[in-house]
């Protein structure tokens, strides 16, 4: 699986507004959107106000990327499936990106932040239902279990990253926590207004629509 490799703060920056890439730093005045809410680059503060209709559209769907962590290829693939569901495509898209198991983990407060998440699951501390699973990407169900595996090293990160996200957040009320059992259980799927950002998802649509 790709990673993505820029720097986090500068990401938020360039979408103008809080994309919470970094865990507890966001909720700090050490955020970097706080501190300097022009995009990065030399001009970056005229060219925020030249965007084309098809500029707006694009940074709606490159905002989404960012914020689950999705290279061009895998988002793609999430469009796609969205597309063959019966409903709104925007709002099937959001919703299976929020059922994905890396974000699912970090709503739940096992990890400090998606790419924590993404990381513990790529190396095989989170399991799904009993069994160890190392794919980021694969989308739960209503009634899934997760949690971290038996082993020591995994407990420890997981009731780590649980200290952590317990002190700033708490969990979305279509998860249900256990923090002293470190796992949690998808009591019901997402909807739209359990999807924690202002994005436009017609807006998405449109431009991947082309």
């Amino acid at each position: 699986m790709a990673r993505v490799a820029d720097a986090k703060c500068r990401l938020c920056r360039r979408e103008g507004v809080l994309l919470y890439l970094k865990g507890a730093r966001c909720f700090t005045e050490k955020c970097a959107v706080r501190r300097r809410e022009t995009p990065p680059g030399a001009g970056a503060r005229k060219m925020r106000g030249r965007l084309s209709e098809y500029g707006r559209r694009l940074r709606e769907k490159q905002k989404l990327k960012r914020i689950y962590g999705l290279h061009e290829r895998g988002f793609r693939r999430v469009f796609a499936e969205a597309s063959r569901q019966k409903g709104n495509t925007g709002e099937n898209l959001l919703c299976l990106l929020e059922r994905r198991l890396d974000n699912v983990v970090y709503a739940m407060g096992l990890s400090p932040s998606r790419a924590a998440a993404r990381q513990a699951v790529l190396h095989g501390h989170m399991s799904v239902n009993g069994k160890r699973v190392t794919r980021p990407g694969i989308v739960l169900r209503a009634g899934d279990t997760v949690a971290s595996t038996p082993t020591e090293k995994s407990r420890k990160l997981v009731k780590t990253g649980l200290e952590s996200a317990r002190a700033i957040r708490q969990a979305p009320s279509w998860v249900s926590v256990n923090d002293g059992e470190l796992q949690g259980i998808v009591t019901t799927l997402p909807k739209r207004a359990d999807v924690p950002f202002d994005i436009n998802e017609l807006f998405v649509v449109e431009v991947c629509s082309r």
